[in-house]
């Protein structure tokens, strides 16, 4: 058993990650940033869902942006274009869950 809340990746140099769940239709990754931190815009390469676990994040997809806090959960949709910064002084984690794994779409 893994929990999401211990041993949370933060790096001092930027954005923190791990993998929770790397099976055939599913991948789970756990995102980890600092205040100022962000993800760079890139192509979602699955279907996607964002839960914020802890603090809040300002997501960008494609050209409209918004706010989550804890406990949001955020569809994005496959070949999107997104990207996500912590504008807060709060350290900020969330989960990113894809279905299927981009791994297997892409073999």
């Amino acid at each position: 058993m893994l929990s999401v809340l211990e041993g949370i990746p933060y790096q001092a140099d930027g954005m923190g990650k791990r993998k929770l769940v790397d099976e055939k239709h599913l991948l789970v990754m756990q995102i980890a940033l600092r205040a100022g931190q962000s993800v760079p815009r890139h192509n979602v390469n699955s279907n996607v869902h964002l839960l914020v676990l802890s603090g809040e994040v300002a997501v960008t997809i494609d050209n409209g942006g918004q706010m989550l806090k804890q406990g949001d959960l955020l569809p994005v949709a496959f070949k999107s274009s997104m990207s996500i910064k912590n504008l807060r002084e709060q350290e900020a984690t969330f989960l990113v869950i894809k279905a299927p794994n981009p791994g297997e779409t892409q073999k």
